[in-house]
């Protein structure tokens, strides 16, 4: 498998971000020529609406394209070059253009199962045929909890990610087609072939780890009981967009669910700071949106990421924007944030393989790392000893190029989540009613807890990219930077 650091595509256009100024008294902006037809976040001040934003969208020549009243921002399209200039006034706080910016999902490669691994599985085929693949499953407890809770279909799951595939036998009868949507653009689409994946079975793999049907066919989810909703925020392109962001967690929280999972971070910084003027808007829009929604019942649980970075320790960042000339940005603080993961109340997940240590790739940190959960380890199991497609996580999959359904394996914090968030859909199966607080700190209390390995701990140190690659060092105790309060458990969750 490749490389799983986060990635994103170059992109078409330039970043333009800037925070409104205000216009001179009474002076018209001279008029320009179009430039391209580009996407901004327009905010209004904290608590106002928008209808003055709105009024001063329309005077700069832009478009409404979505209102989110209830946190303040305005999805706007215009052709204006001089749009963030001239929208800026009274009811504006900040604008900033969604142009070039966008991470592009981190796919890692999905190794399929042929027809005739599915047709030769070997375990009880009136059950789950391909269960015998599934390590994580017991690593986490899940066939104990299967037989005292396997989920409630009341428990709906929104999947922020690149669609599901609704015709997957392992899937079709899991997902809340009534819930399901696509954000791509800013703006709710829920026909049925908008959140349908086109260019990734990322969200399918998700879904599947989550919910997969105890059909006979197949695999297992962690909470095959609970329903899915697909809420598409990965665009064509492979890229997450801000703007798609802020709709998908909108979306979740009209929808009444309650929970999301996040296998991607916003924006082309990996660190999003709130202090540099070319970030802040669209920090704080999702930001906003993240609040509301918590407001609203629902827990977001996110992956920590895929570059064994230590998130506690913030001091150099050298590889972003990443959709264009990298910038060395210094002595950061922690007004910079990887986004979702590191707001307030989101479960951050980070991963391990099937030797339950840390996974190569995983980022860390002590007081941002929540819980842990399987997410494989293909590219070494032990020190030196070379690792095989199977310890990856095996779920669902669809293979854009065939448009066919089928089953795979694939690795990252990505993979994760998803189990987190599944066992966080038992605990609610279980005990409905708990408010997103309770819920999380009740994921980490009935968490097995891991110990931090000695010393500095590098899997590889041998077979690295470069001398200490993979270098990582664990601190803290009970609750630690590796693992957080220890390995999810969907038993205790249940029992």
């Amino acid at each position: 498998m490749k490389n799983l650091r986060r990635k994103t595509l170059a992109a078409a256009s330039a970043v333009t971000l800037g925070v409104g100024l205000a216009v001179a008294g009474g002076v018209a902006p001279a008029a320009s020529a179009a430039g391209p037809d580009t996407t901004f976040l327009v905010l209004a001040p904290q608590g106002a609406k928008t209808d003055k934003a709105a009024a001063r969208v329309a005077a700069a020549k832009g478009t409404v394209v979505a209102s989110y009243d209830q946190i303040g921002v305005l999805v706007v399209r215009s052709t204006n070059p001089d749009f963030v200039t001239d929208v800026a006034g009274a009811g504006v706080d900040s604008v900033a253009s969604t142009a070039g910016l966008g991470t592009a999902l981190d796919e890692g490669e999905t190794i399929e199962v042929s027809a005739a691994e599915v047709a030769n599985t070997t375990a009880d085929p009136t059950k789950e045929p391909m269960f015998g693949q599934q390590w994580d499953m017991p690593m986490i407890d899940v066939p104990q909890a299967h037989a005292v809770n396997a989920g409630s279909a009341s428990v709906v799951v929104g999947v922020l990610d690149s669609g599901i595939s609704s015709s997957h036998d392992d899937l079709k009868d899991q997902i809340a087609k009534d819930k399901s949507t696509s954000c791509i653009g800013g703006v709710s689409d829920t026909t049925e072939s908008a959140w349908n994946p086109t260019n990734s079975d990322h969200g399918t793999h998700v879904a599947g780890t989550i919910a997969a049907a105890v059909n006979g066919k197949g695999v297992t989810g962690v909470a095959p009981g609970v329903k899915v909703a697909a809420v598409k925020v990965v665009n064509n392109d492979g890229y997450i967009l801000p703007e798609a962001a802020v709709c998908g967690f909108m979306w979740a929280a009209e929808q009444g669910m309650q929970l999301t999972n996040n296998s991607y971070y916003i924006d082309p910084w990996e660190l999003n700071c709130r202090n540099d003027a070319r970030q802040r808007p669209v920090w704080k829009a999702v930001q906003r949106a993240i609040r509301y929604s918590q407001s609203k019942g629902v827990l977001h649980v996110a992956s920590a990421g895929n570059s064994n970075f230590d998130l506690a320790h913030k001091i150099t960042d050298e590889g972003s924007p990443n959709n264009g000339t990298p910038e060395v940005r210094e002595d950061l603080t922690n007004a910079c944030l990887d986004l979702p993961a590191e707001a307030p109340g989101v479960v951050t997940v980070s991963a391990v393989g099937p030797t339950g240590e840390k996974s190569y790739y995983s980022s860390y940190g002590q007081g941002t790392v929540d819980v842990t959960a399987p997410g494989g380890d293909t590219r070494f199991r032990t020190q030196g000893v070379r690792s095989t497609p199977a310890d990856g996580i095996l779920s669902t999959t669809y293979n854009t190029t065939t448009k066919t359904n089928g089953w795979g394996y694939k690795q990252g914090t990505s993979m994760s989540s998803p189990h987190a968030t599944g066992v966080a859909a038992l605990a609610l199966s279980a005990h409905p009613g708990m408010t997103p607080g309770q819920l999380s700190a009740f994921l980490g209390n009935t968490a097995e807890a891991i110990s931090c390995p000695a010393g500095v701990y590098n899997p590889v140190p041998l077979m690295a990219a470069g001398p200490n690659a993979y270098d990582a060092t664990c601190s803290g105790g009970q609750r630690n930077g590796f693992y957080g309060a220890g390995m999810v458990n969907a038993y205790n969750v249940v029992k």
